[in-house]
């Protein structure tokens, strides 16, 4: 049984496929330099708020919250230390599962994440949005959840979106 060969990437294709590989490493560092300058706040920080303040009763369990960051257990247990340190979340037992711990956002951490909000959100627009202008984002917002293999709902405009 002979190979059926691959089909050699376009002109066009290696561009796109050159520039993506660019956007994943040089975004994420934007964003976060971004942060760390206007509210000396890291993305993961302002990401596992986000995350928190979205959830039913402002409660995860820790390792849904470390999967929702794309963060290691390990790592997310590191972060959470330090937002509860400075008061923005507590660790509290998992009632269901009494190995289990949950990351509860407090009140100060919700407005700490309603203050780095608007700056976020400005680097976002400059950084994405800007550059998007006249595309059909339906479509982009879609091909991209295909690409990531998830099939979740696109923008539902809540004012903490990034």
């Amino acid at each position: 049984m002979s190979a059926v060969p691959p089909v050699p990437l376009s002109g066009e294709e290696q561009a796109v496929m050159r520039a993506f590989g660019r956007l994943i490493q040089v975004l994420p560092r934007l964003l976060d330099a971004d942060l760390e300058r206007d509210q000396r706040m890291s993305l993961s920080e302002y990401t596992a708020l986000r995350h928190l303040s979205e959830a039913e009763d402002r409660l995860m369990r820790m390792s849904e919250l470390a999967a929702a960051c794309d963060m290691s257990l390990s790592g997310m247990t590191r972060l959470a230390s330090k937002l509860e340190s400075l008061g923005y979340l507590r660790r509290i037992r998992c009632e269901r599962d009494a190995r289990g711990s949950n990351a509860v956002l407090t009140d100060a951490g919700l407005a700490r994440l309603r203050e780095a909000w608007p700056d976020h959100l400005a680097s976002v627009r400059r950084h994405i949005f800007d550059h998007l202008e006249g595309m059909d984002l339906r479509r982009f917002a879609a091909a991209l959840e295909a690409m990531t293999g998830s099939a979740g709902p696109a923008c539902n405009g809540d004012p903490h979106d990034d």
